[in-house]
């Protein structure tokens, strides 16, 4: 099952744009809110320099690589919580996702109204955390009011109860929960709340298309902001990405020389997605195909082994495991076996980033 990110953010701050620059669709863009309905779903490719390395040392017929999925939510609006604009729609949306994109519209379009009437990133991203708390207090309340009853005589019943107590508070005053640490039970607890302010978040700073624009103080106080609610920030232009992701590589390289933008903005947010979610990338190779998996941050080998196939992670024997440095500078896999680099690996080893494996199982 692949990852999601879910692209979420104040009507008109670009979210299809930003959908369309990272996938290449074609969601409907428009200057009204609630363009986005039903929310578009794309999987997209993970950019890997590796991969392509590994290509030119294999020579392959195919070359896969890992991907994540994005979610193009509807426009939040003020009081979503209490079923303002698709209300609980959006909010049952988010739900479903792993972590959140939140689009934050630094640009100046008169041509494209903004929801409150003025550029505010502060203003709106307080909206968002604050109908996202609102929600998750909504559904903390119930889940306390259904342990009246059986705290009072079950000691685990009481100790959710003081933990929900405790988060409850802190929702009041309409901070996100990804801020707060959590032990091993309280995690237990939240992963079965389905609450949304503990979802990662990514901020993706919606710039115009001047250069400049990077020092502009609003990208400035979005940096600041994602910092202090325990999230990432990345600065981009969805609306030159979008152009871009229709063109030729080559020529969209020299257009983004042109503007200033020394990299794709495009891939740098999709990479930082990934680190958001805290994925690592393996590679199989595997008759004509070289692929790249990715998997969270911690997975043994078996598990790994099972997201290639779930009869190799059932009949799983062994690994043997050559890191992506290793292959790099000994050319080929004759050369890592002469220099001892292929390791044999058994049920309890961690997969780490950029491992290379061949897995030993039995049907």
């Amino acid at each position: 099952m692949s990852l999601k990110l879910g692209i979420v953010g104040l009507p008109n701050v670009g979210k299809s744009t930003l959908f369309n620059a990272l996938t290449g669709a074609n969601a409907t863009v428009a200057d009204f809110p609630f363009t986005t309905i039903d929310p578009n779903i794309a999987q997209v490719a993970i950019p890997d320099e590796r991969l392509l390395k590994l290509g030119e040392i294999f020579h392959p017929e195919k070359l896969t690589p890992a991907t994540i999925e994005f979610v193009d939510i509807a426009g939040l609006v003020k009081g979503a919580s209490q079923g303002e604009g698709l209300g609980n729609r959006f909010l049952a949306h988010i739900r479903e996702v792993d972590a959140l994109v939140e689009v934050v519209r630094c640009f100046i379009n008169p041509l494209i109204p903004h929801y409150t009437g003025e550029i505010d990133p502060t203003s709106d991203i307080e909206i968002v955390e604050l109908e996202l708390a609102l929600a998750d207090l909504e559904t903390v309340v119930k889940r306390m009011s259904k342990l009246e009853r059986t705290a009072q005589r079950d000691a685990s019943g009481q100790k959710e109860r003081q933990f929900l107590e405790k988060i409850h508070s802190y929702l009041e005053k309409g901070e996100p929960l990804r801020t707060l640490s959590f032990d091993s039970e309280e995690k237990l607890i939240l992963k079965d709340c389905y609450l949304l302010t503990v979802k990662p978040v990514l901020y993706a700073v919606n710039v115009d298309e001047k250069a400049e624009a990077q020092n502009d103080p609003r990208v400035q106080i979005v940096n600041h902001l994602a910092q202090a609610r325990g999230g990432k920030s990345v600065v981009i232009c969805a609306k030159l990405e979008e152009e871009f992701v229709r063109l030729p590589p080559e020529e969209a390289s020299l257009y983004r020389q042109e503007y200033g933008w020394k990299e794709s903005g495009r891939n740098r947010l999709i990479k930082a997605g990934y680190e958001l979610l805290d994925l690592i990338t393996f590679y199989t190779v595997v008759g004509t195909e070289v692929r790249a998996w990715s998997i969270p941050r911690g997975t043994k080998a078996p598990q790994a082994a099972g997201k290639v196939h779930s009869d190799m992670e059932k009949g799983f024997i062994r690994a043997e495991v050559m890191t992506y440095q290793d292959l790099v500078s000994g050319g080929s896999l004759q050369m890592v076996r002469e220099k001892g680099g292929l390791r044999i690996e058994g049920r309890d080893y961690e997969v780490k980033d950029g491992d290379i494996l061949y897995f030993r199982f039995q049907t």
